[in-house]
Formats: structure tokens, sequence, C-alpha cells
């Protein structure tokens, strides 16, 4: 690790080792969360203007990294929330919805495993219930592991990751959508990696291209209807799923042509455009926050 900000170039993130899904709390430096760069590379407070006032959202993996980010920016914003997270990171979850809380806005936690089809149901019963509604939807939890070959491949891996990665995409929005009115926006996290195809992420890989394709043909169902579909596809972000999935060689490349790696208040800002009606005119496109990357969109 350098002695460099982390919005300063050159920064590097120490190696670190986590068990899946890995905690924010155990990340060494911490993400930052709601401040933004300066240009001279230090760091000020994020700027809110009212943005989201009165929204009601659900972020799904809400409990740390991009989904923290998202949570903490939305309610400066003036958005209530509920973000889903696993039972592992309950001391992660606590942690942001008291951060959330110190913004003065809700913020509701829902313990589950969306990979089971019922659960993304009793999720969207949960968030109308304690939101009174569903203004903007955020599919955000994933799910990766490094594996070199696909020769070395689980086959219970790749229908893991599939089953985390986009089939709760598809019951929450199937879900969600008929409490949801003109206005309303889901905002779908993709990756690099889908546009790159990063060798050794291949189940991942496959699961975030599947992500900008049902953010595409959603998109073009209900666009229509005032509902807008987008993405955000993240390059290197600091978050604990580095620490937890990624091994040494990786993280020490962990990086991007800007000379560092992104956090995760820079990948929020593109939630909070999106859900905003900043972005009235944008449907069914992804934003690639990704430090840099010029990749064919």
């Amino acid at each position: 690790m350098t002695d460099k900000g982390q919005f300063e170039q050159g920064f590097q993130v120490p190696v670190q080792d986590q068990a899946v899904p890995g905690l924010e709390s155990k990340l060494d430096p911490q993400p930052l969360y709601d401040h933004v760069p300066t240009p001279d590379g230090g760091k000020k407070l994020y700027q809110a203007a009212g943005k989201l006032e009165g929204r009601k959202a659900l972020i799904t993996g809400g409990d740390s990294g991009i989904g923290r980010a998202i949570a903490i920016l939305y309610a400066m914003e003036g958005a209530d929330s509920l973000i889903a997270y696993l039972p592992q990171e309950e001391e992660d979850a606590q942690k942001t919805k008291k951060l959330v809380e110190e913004k003065g806005r809700k913020c509701y936690l829902h313990q589950t495993d969306l990979t089971v089809r019922e659960n993304c149901k009793k999720l969207i019963d949960d968030a109308l219930k304690q939101l009174g509604g569903i203004d903007i939807l955020v599919n955000n939890a994933a799910y990766q592991m490094m594996v070199e070959d696909i020769k070395d491949l689980p086959e219970d891996q790749w229908i893991h990751t599939f089953n985390v990665n986009i089939h709760p995409l598809f019951y929450l929005s199937k879900y969600a959508l008929p409490h949801m009115k003109k206005g309303s926006t889901i905002i779908n996290n993709a990756s690099i990696n889908a546009y790159i195809g990063r060798p050794d992420l291949l189940d991942y890989t496959s699961t975030k291209g599947a992500v900008v394709s049902f953010t595409r043909g959603l998109s073009n169902q209900y666009v229509s209807k005032g509902i807008r579909v987008n993405a955000v596809a993240p390059g290197p972000v600091w978050t604990p799923l580095i620490a937890a999935t990624m091994n040494e060689e990786a993280q020490k490349q962990f990086t991007s042509p800007i000379g560092r790696p992104s956090q995760p208040s820079e990948i929020a800002t593109c939630f909070v455009f999106l859900a905003s009606t900043d972005s009235s005119s944008i449907a069914g496109q992804t934003i690639h926050a990704n430090g840099g990357v010029i990749v064919n969109g």
C-alpha cells in the first residue's frame, strides 16, 4: 500500500484476504462512501441537491461497498431506503443503517438469501410495507470467485453465480414493477467485465453480460410507460468483494487508467444520476464508471 490518499493517482490498496462474502468493517483502509474527489486528489463531502426528495429505494447488497454508498448518497439526496443483505453481513448492515439515519433519512434492514425465489417476493412485500412504495429498485448484490480456466470452474459455482447475479433481477423486477409508477426507475449493477471478457471470472463475466441485455430488454418494455431501466458498469472499485474473491496477484494489479481504483462513492453518484430526473432522457443504457477503460458499448 502507498501512503497516498485514496483519490490520489498512484494509490494502491494493500493485499488482504477475507472469507466470502467479505466485510467492509475489516477492510483497511475503509472505502469512501460519502466523499468525492477534489481536483488535487483530495476529498470533499458529497454535495447533495435534494434530487431524490421523498423517494423510496430498495437496494440489494446494500450493507457495504457500492450498495452502502448508494444508500448513503440517496439519503443525502432525500430518499429513504430498505437494504437487503446476507446473514453474515449483519455487522456491516447495521453500520449502514446508522450512517443513513445520521443523514436524516430512514433505513430498514432485510436479511435474506435472494437465490431463493420466494425470498425475492418477500423482499418486495417487505419494502412495500416498510417504505410505503418503491420508486427506485437497485439490483446490486453479486457474487464472484476467480478461476483461471474453464476446465477448473466448478459447475456448482457456475450455477451459484447465475443464481445470485441474474435470476434475482428478473424476480425482483417482476414483483416490483406492478407497484412502480411513472417516474420510477430500475438500476442494475453490471460490470466492465461484460465488455472486456475477463478470463479468470468467466461465470461472473457471463452473468454481467446478461445483466446488460436484461437491462436493454426490460427498458424496451417499460420506457413508454414512463419507467426507466438503466445499468452502471463499474471497473476496479475498492469493496469487500476484492479482499474476499481476488488472489494476491490480482489485488496487486488492482488499478485503472486514472492511476487508482475507484471508491464506492464515485460509482454511487452514477446511481444518483440515473435515479433522478437529471437522466430523464436516458433509458436502456449503461454508464461506464470504470476509471478510463475504453470499451465497445
